[in-house]
């Protein structure tokens, strides 16, 4: 009974390990490569999948997601001479497991060593500036060559980034000191062309105020004109309109001598001729209020409306400077005539 229970222990056990390597369970974004008697013959594709054990076998299992593989650094000479440190990272998707599996020995080796190459193209033809300032250029240049090249490897190439472009520290230095000046030139530019703005504001500034400045005296003096022009021409027509007599003349005249001796730095004055025509008619207005229709004496002195006469040849008359009047030359005494009313 002894062996006949080892041979049924030994089945149920060969039994077990065939109904596992049967059953084959493949993860969602996942592919496996099934050989059989070391020939391809079938992916399995996610899901339940049956094999048959002991004959088919699995040989690869390739994630079909996305993915993200980064570079070392690689030393690339450009056109003028300077060796760079290019660091780079591809984004790659395989779409056909076989093809991975067999077309290439490891694919991501390969996608390595031909972007280094192609790299190396690309840069060899191109200076320092353009590497550093060109990066979309490169990435163009590099996913078009990967992406023809992996294509029968069964990958899709969907980007190429160059993580980091560093230039030897020498030059990084001059660039440094050449960006620096660059800042303060544009910076000195900026500070004059700020302080013209400034000068030329504040000239246009003063301009506008100068001329408004201008045009508003030139406003007051003609409006200063007009109220004094419509002042005579009111003083005027209220003088004609009023018929003023020789009286009120007089009257104004004598109102008018003491505005001439203000100011202490007058010491002399002169009357107008007009004056003594004035006082000729105030002395007789004033003879005709005292009178009363009889007939007046002869009066002692010259009366105030005389005139006196002047000599063009003598000069002004003298004034007295205590007094602030003005002194009548001496003339010699006449006679004249009584008024009869």
């Amino acid at each position: 009974m002894e062996p006949v229970l080892i041979v049924l222990i030994v089945l149920v056990v060969v039994a077990f390990i065939a109904l596992i390597k049967t059953i084959q369970v493949i993860p969602q974004a996942s592919a496996a490569i099934v050989e059989r008697f070391g020939r391809y013959t079938r992916t399995l594709s996610a899901g339940l999948n049956i094999v048959v054990p002991f004959i088919d076998t699995i040989r690869n299992r390739i994630d079909l997601r996305e993915q993200v593989v980064p570079f070392p650094p690689q030393p690339v000479i450009t056109s003028d001479n300077l060796v760079v440190n290019i660091d780079t990272v591809i984004y790659y998707q395989v779409t056909d497991p076989r093809a991975a599996t067999y077309e290439v020995a490891s694919y991501i080796q390969a996608i390595e060593q031909l972007t280094v190459t192609t790299l190396r193209n690309i840069i060899g033809s191109m200076d320092l500036e353009s590497t550093l300032t060109s990066r979309e250029v490169i990435n163009a240049g590099l996913r078009g060559v990967l992406d023809e090249a992996t294509g029968r490897w069964g990958i899709r190439v969907n980007r190429v980034e160059l993580k980091a472009i560093e230039p030897p520290t020498s030059i990084q230095d001059s660039m440094e000191k050449q960006m620096r000046a660059d800042r303060d030139k544009r910076a000195a530019i900026l500070t004059a062309e700020g302080a013209r703005q400034a000068q030329i504001l504040r000239a246009e500034g003063e301009k506008q105020a100068a001329v408004l400045q201008a045009e508003g005296e030139a406003q007051a003096a003609v409006l200063k004109a007009d109220g004094e022009a419509a002042a005579i021409r009111t003083v005027f027509e209220a003088i004609h309109e009023g018929d003023a007599d020789q009286k009120l003349l007089a009257y104004q005249y004598l109102q008018t001598l003491p505005e001439l001796a203000k100011g202490d730095a007058n010491k002399l004055w002169i009357i107008p001729s007009e004056v003594g025509d004035a006082l000729k008619g105030l002395g007789g207005a004033f003879q005709g209020v005292t009178g009363g229709g009889a007939t007046p004496a002869a009066p002692a002195v010259p009366p105030p409306a005389a005139r006196v006469p002047v000599d063009p040849a003598a000069g002004p008359r003298p004034v007295d400077t205590e007094n602030k009047t003005a002194r009548p030359r001496v003339e010699p005494t006449r006679d004249y005539p009584k008024i009869d009313e």
